[in-house]
């Protein structure tokens, strides 16, 4: 791999993770952490996407590596968010852990928890993700965590040393990207909420200061006191808000779990981990971050390599978040995104940069970069940084992710199922003339892109996007045409000696768009496939022209590019609603 090739920021982190973890003797490790407290969203995944692409660049290089993801079920349940299914009953639970919580109405999972954390594990089976799954409820109703916990009970006025540096700071809110729209700036307020842990106290109290929060064994809540520890015994006294009180071996009682920022580097040092990115809110003075950096070591570990990575913002969600409630997950966004294009826009931007995943019309634009991209690498003229870009998107160390045998244009396809609103046979008409050299013969050579579009179209298309074919011809207008009118609509339908010919003869994408262009030039006197540059009155022409026909066939002064538009109409009734 030359130097070039590695000036990106994957190879750039896989070096350095690589190096990390030959520097302490052991294998390469990332994490993740994920807290199922409601749904996963866009945000979150960066948390995912930015390790796991650095460990798939270790694996493609041959180097062990393993990526984890550390499932925070064992959590408290804070607030009942606004997801379908779930009502203000649902307050009951607040305190509980998030896998003793029921799931939502409907849902076939046993808790809350796994709920959600199943949504996300098929969207990451998808995006081609592998990893290596950890349930904190599981380790620590085992106790694979008694050890450490017990030695954080002993070492808790060391710990309460380290903490109080920071406690007068405060962990500051972190800066959301200056340019972020209404909907982008609600997407990021999601995405700083993070881990239900994050927000946990740090084991302060009025008793004295212990690291370690039981769930209490009468009410199942965490709304618990600890009021005293014996480190000969191994024996703790908790009292709870709702009047039970215990005294428990807290070398055999499993019902509880160390405060957040304890247990962060307590896991960094039981799992080896070497490379974890956190958020921008994990990083602020006196966050867990900041802090893990001098409690890791307590543990026998030392704090990962931990790249930043900013707010994933949403365009366009506000007519998703309406009838569902917070932002798009995964899920929503593999519904009209293909698994590829969605890697790539977490692949091509450095974790520090804040982007955006457009839901609204912009969707069309990223697609085309997307298939412009796809082009230039596929054809062998892509430099080693878009190879790259693009290898990390469309395939893993594993294998390559499964890809539309013909990916038509998105904007095009979009046009074509607004106006033939799902009618398969109708949409295989109109795309089997796209080409006529080699034309579609079935609507499976377009999936998955096609359903993609399909959901789009149905879901997020707006009522001024969506076109309706007039029925009958507009006879009021066609009258009142003016001679250069009439004169242009019959050269579009007719042709004209040998500059143009008729329009049923050149019906296909690339020759009804030459027949449309080349209406404005004849009329002019020019070559109908002459260039013309800087011709200002050529181009007012053609725009008068290009309305004129809107105007007759969809009521409107623009709409899907007029030569899949005259496709999908089709000939006949092209000629029909045109007067000729």
């Amino acid at each position: 791999m030359t130097d070039q090739q590695r000036d990106d920021w994957v190879s750039r982190l896989a070096d350095e993770a690589i190096a990390y973890a030959k520097a302490k003797g052991t294998k390469v490790v990332c994490a993740s952490g994920i807290s199922p407290s409601g749904p996963i969203h866009l945000g979150n995944l960066r948390e995912v996407m930015t390790p796991h692409l650095v460990a798939d660049e270790i694996r493609r290089r041959g180097i062990e590596v393993e990526h984890i993801i550390s499932w925070d079920d064992f959590d408290r349940f804070r607030k009942v968010p606004n997801v379908p299914g779930v009502d203000n009953s649902w307050e009951q639970h607040i305190g509980k852990p998030l896998t003793d919580v029921p799931p939502p109405q409907g849902s076939t999972a046993t808790s809350w928890a796994e709920h959600f954390r199943d949504q996300l594990e098929r969207s990451l089976d998808e995006l081609g993700i592998t990893y290596r799954g950890i349930s904190q409820t599981g380790h620590y109703l085992s106790g694979a965590y008694t050890e450490q916990i017990l030695f954080a009970m002993s070492q808790r006025g060391e710990i309460d040393k380290v903490l109080d540096q920071y406690r007068t700071l405060g962990p500051k809110k972190a800066k959301k990207p200056a340019k972020l729209s209404e909907d982008e700036a609600a997407a990021a307020a999601e995405a700083e909420e993070g881990s239900g842990a994050a927000s946990e106290d740090d084991g302060r109290g009025e008793s004295g200061y212990y690291p370690y929060k039981p769930y209490c064994s009468e009410c199942g809540k965490d709304f618990t006191t600890v009021t005293a520890y014996d480190d000969a015994t191994t024996e703790m006294t908790y009292t709870c808000r709702c009047g039970f009180t215990e005294t428990v071996d807290l070398r055999e009682f499993r019902h509880g779990k160390l405060v957040w920022k304890v247990d962060w580097p307590m896991r960094w040092a039981y799992e080896k981990v070497t490379f974890e990115p956190s958020g921008v809110d994990h990083q602020s003075p006196g966050s867990s971050y900041v802090v893990g950096k001098e409690l890791a070591p307590m543990f026998g570990w030392e704090r990962p390599l931990g790249p930043m990575y900013a707010f994933v913002g949403i365009k366009g969600m506000a007519k998703m978040s309406s009838s569902r409630g917070g932002v798009p997950t995964p899920a929503d966004a593999l519904q009209i995104m293909e698994p590829q294009l969605l890697r790539w826009l977490y692949a091509r931007r450095k974790p520090a940069q804040s982007f955006s995943v457009a839901f609204d019309a912009e969707v069309e634009r990223m697609y085309d970069e997307w298939d412009s991209l796809t082009k230039k690498v596929t054809s062998g003229k892509g430099q080693p940084g878009d190879v790259a870009a693009y290898t990390r998107a469309a395939s893993t160390a594993i294998g390559t992710l499964p890809t539309t045998p013909r990916p038509v244009a998105y904007r095009t396809l979009a046009s074509i199922l607004d106006l033939t609103t799902g009618d398969e046979e109708q949409t295989l008409r109109i795309v089997s003339a796209l080409d006529a050299d080699d034309p579609v013969t079935s609507l499976d050579q377009l999936r998955p892109r096609l359903n993609c579009i399909e959901h789009w179209v149905d879901t997020q298309m707006s009522d001024e996007e969506r076109t309706v074919v007039r029925t009958s011809p507009d006879t009021g207008r066609l009258a009142s045409l003016t001679d250069e009118e009439r004169d242009a609509i019959a050269i579009l339908l007719n042709g004209k000696q040998s500059q143009l010919p008729k329009l049923e003869d050149v019906w296909s994408l690339d020759g009804l768009t030459h027949q449309v262009y080349g209406v404005p030039k004849v009329q002019r006197g020019l070559a109908a496939d002459q260039i013309v540059k800087g011709d200002k009155e050529l181009g007012a022409a053609q725009r008068q022209f290009f309305k004129l026909v809107y105007n007759l066939l969809v009521d409107k002064d623009t709409g899907p590019r007029l030569p899949t538009l005259l496709l999908a109409v089709g000939a006949e009734r092209v000629r029909a609603l045109l007067g000729g």
